[in-house]
């Protein structure tokens, strides 16, 4: 077993977060499914594998951050990358999954002998870039706290419970995120057509209970129709998907996120779903004309 950490998927968040810990000084081993996206790494001290399973032979360590559970499920189980694993390793899964998904490559990964954590995070490539991400853990302590002090490097990780549970506390967020991006792209709407300054109303409600993370940094998107993403809105669309899924399967009712994800299909059906989620705006916009 070697002191190397494998890291998979060097997109947008992944490779800041890759770049961190390069920094921070752990010895990376990268691979991501277009290998232009890893090749910069290499010349900040990473080296680059041509597969996952040349990423993950015998490392104490793995990285994830990877679109979706597809895609997790293709690198460990399909592409291999989870046989060259050493016994005793430890899978960080920081990619957005449903719960269920998390709990059964958790089953799978613990019947070859190695401990998995489910870690999605949330605040953009922004937080990835400073290490500032809210980091939610599902998992065992023992397998916590051995991850902990890379995930420091990363953000703020908290565990929330056992497997599954990161994964619950994310679609938590995204329910938040999704409809507060709601709430602030109808009140730009409203400013606009009652004759006010949208952008000079986002200034005017700082500092008050309207405020908000998603007011300062969605709300400027809106305002100057900067919609490059970010966060797709295709993605966030797969994480409403997955919390009605969740909301159905704990016989909850969230009429508020039902209406958004309904909002949201829309989105991506008018061929938006590459742009940010605050892109939401132009749905609304849409609807209004």
């Amino acid at each position: 077993m070697t002191d190397q950490i494998a890291f998979l998927g060097t997109g947008l968040m992944g490779s800041r977060m890759a770049t961190r810990l390069l920094s921070a000084g752990y010895r990376l081993r990268v691979w991501n499914r277009s290998i232009e996206k890893a090749a910069p790494l290499a010349a900040k001290g990473a080296s680059v594998a041509a597969t996952p399973v040349e990423a993950c032979r015998d490392v104490a360590l793995t990285v994830m951050m990877l679109a979706d559970a597809p895609a997790v499920r293709s690198v460990l189980f399909e592409q291999g990358a989870a046989g060259s694993l050493a016994r005793g390793g430890l899978v960080i899964d920081m990619s957005s999954n449903a719960p269920p998904d998390a709990r059964e490559h958790a089953r799978r990964l613990a019947a070859r002998g190695v401990a998995h954590l489910d870690a999605p995070v949330s605040g953009g490539p922004g937080g990835a870039e400073e290490g500032t991400l809210a980091i939610m853990v599902g998992g065992r302590d023992a397998d916590f706290e051995r991850a902990a002090p890379i995930l420091r490097h990363l953000g703020r990780p908290t565990l929330v419970g056992p497997a599954g549970t990161g994964q619950l506390a994310k679609l938590c967020n995204q329910t938040i995120v999704a409809l507060t991006i709601g709430a602030v792209a109808e009140a730009l709407l409203l400013a606009k057509a009652g004759g006010a300054d949208p952008a000079k109303v986002r200034e005017a409600v700082a500092g008050g209970y309207a405020d908000s993370p998603i007011m300062r940094v969605h709300g400027k998107r809106m305002v100057d129709r900067a919609f490059a993403p970010g966060g797709p809105s295709r993605l966030q669309l797969k994480d409403l998907r997955n919390i009605l899924d969740s909301a159905d399967a704990a016989g909850l009712r969230l009429p508020l996120a039902s209406r958004v994800t309904e909002l949201y299909e829309s989105l991506v059906a008018n061929g938006d779903g590459d742009l940010d989620h605050s892109a939401l705006f132009l749905e609304l916009e849409r609807m209004n004309r």
